[in-house]
């Protein structure tokens, strides 16, 4: 418990000090950054009517920031809106309060963040640990889990730095993934709903559940207990949905227009550079010249469900948290490598799966970790957080290491095999290429003919990590890694 209560403190200490630096597009008018949107959100719940939340209109200009999260986000909006009016009107005022920028109001918003983590993020991380401290053979393995979810640098960076609450829907599903540890169904289903109802994003970690839900009812022994499993969840699900959507479901019209801007095909399969595959290859391929947007939505949807088959079915035949753990890992890598209009900071859908077999996998995932953090240095730069990315990312390396070899001290002697030389000396020389490439993106200055030079070859660099991590886990899940008996220990020197 002491543990437990250390790692709490410090995670909430690094998140105190990344909110001092700027935030996304402070002082860069018109648009400002997500700072601005999410302000924006407070002012527009605040001032109208629900069925203007998502729709155009001369008090709501879809051009700037409009809407275009789940309703949750906009209830949380309005949530946020209400406070901000009772501290403060000219927080959120109609229309003139855009691009409002004060030390007040940056105070007030770095808190509404903090709230988020303290309400559903940690809790939810402690309820993961309990899940795991009570299945797994080693209670130190739902520790493990509990420290890499709550210090990982990329969700605090994004929400505290660059500002978005990933932390809450991140933190439904972290929940909703402990319920399903625990056995506990319908409360991981109605958990899961709430995250895909705060971030439509959410689908990353859609299909695995799924799957894995399915594969339980199957596993009833009877069809009368297969029916009653699954019209249970069933109703969980469609009573979860219809209490968060219930606002918009009187006007056909409105209902449309929010799922519209849910899903808008108009952005484009991408913005800036992300280590995503279709950034990669359009290096070679210019692909938006040569398909529309819809049909490459549609290419984008066709290729993701495709290559997210394999692991969902064998979650469905072998529906076990072990396996389930691994599956999330897997889809969400398939998404965010395959699927339509990814964001940079995407990966952060990667990484909290990739948190949930820290323990299983310290070597793999430390590795995912340092690789998705650099992924972002793009982005960091651009909101001027370079230098706590890169601090965080030193300490979440030496924090890491020491874990690994010290757990790894009090076993027996180390097995390394061929594989495993092969996998440290990559490991080294995928570190030196990171390096690299960060010291040329922050020192030099790329060809007037090749102003966005580096941020592609990071992409792309990146990129084929990502596959490589893609190709391993669906290995591990395939082969269930190995017994646990069997494992092979890997020290890293």
């Amino acid at each position: 418990m002491a543990a437990t209560a250390v790692i709490t403190l410090l995670g909430i200490l690094l998140r105190w000090c990344v909110s001092l630096y700027p935030y996304s597009g402070a002082g860069k008018p018109p648009m400002y950054g997500d700072y601005e949107a999410q302000r924006h959100w407070q002012e527009l719940t605040v001032n109208l009517p629900v069925k203007e939340w998502y729709a155009n209109s001369t008090d709501n200009d879809l051009l700037y920031w409009g809407l275009d999260y789940p309703p949750l986000t906009a209830f949380h909006s309005y949530l946020c809106g209400l406070i901000a009016r009772k501290l403060n009107p000219e927080f959120i005022e109609l229309h003139t309060s855009r691009g409002f920028e004060s030390y007040e109001h940056k105070l007030f918003m770095r808190y509404t963040v903090f709230v988020v983590d303290l309400l559903i993020y940690i809790p939810a991380a402690y309820f993961l640990f309990c899940a795991l401290s009570r299945t797994s053979p080693r209670r130190k393995w739902g520790k493990r889990e509990y420290m890499s979810l709550i210090l990982y640098p990329g969700l605090y960076l994004i929400d505290y730095g660059h500002f978005q609450y990933n932390n809450a829907s991140l933190g439904f599903f972290v929940g909703a993934v402990a319920a399903l540890i625990k056995g506990q169904d319908c409360l991981g289903s109605i958990l899961f709903c709430l995250a895909l109802n705060y971030k439509q994003m959410e689908l990353y970690h859609a299909l695995p559940i799924f799957f894995y839900l399915l594969g339980i009812c199957c596993r009833q022994g009877s069809i009368v207990g297969f029916f009653f499993k699954i019209t249970k969840i069933g109703i969980c699900v469609i009573l979860t949905f219809v209490v968060i959507w219930s606002p918009f479901l009187s006007d056909a019209h409105v209902l449309l227009q929010v799922f519209y801007r849910l899903f808008p095909i108009d952005r484009g399969l991408f913005e800036d550079k992300v280590a995503s595959f279709w950034c990669s290859i359009s290096v070679l391929i210019k692909i938006k010249n040569l398909v529309d947007n819809t049909n490459m939505a549609l290419i984008c949807l066709l290729s993701t469900v495709v290559c997210m088959i394999p692991s969902s079915l064998h979650l469905f035949i072998n529906p076990t948290p072990r396996h389930l753990r691994y599956s999330l890992v897997n889809g969400s890598l398939v998404f965010f490598l395959m699927s339509y209009h990814v964001h940079e900071k995407s990966i952060l859908l990667v990484a909290i799966p990739a948190c949930l077999i820290f323990s299983e996998e310290p070597f793999m995932v430390k590795w995912f970790f340092i690789v998705s953090l650099i992924s972002m240095l793009p982005l960091m730069i651009k909101d001027g957080l370079t230098i706590p990315l890169l601090a965080l990312t030193v300490l979440l390396y030496v924090i890491l290491h020491y874990i690994q070899n010290n757990s790894s001290s009090h076993s027996k002697p180390k097995v390394k095999s061929p594989f495993w030389i092969w996998m440290i000396r990559s490991y080294y020389l995928s570190l030196a290429g990171l390096s690299f490439l960060t010291v040329v993106s922050l020192t030099l200055i790329p060809p007037p003919r090749l102003p966005d030079l580096f941020p592609v070859l990071l992409s792309i660099y990146s990129c084929g990590h990502f596959c490589f991590f893609s190709l391993y886990f669906h290995y591990c899940q395939f082969t269930l890694k190995y017994n646990r008996q069997a494992t092979v220990k890997v020290k890293v020197h």
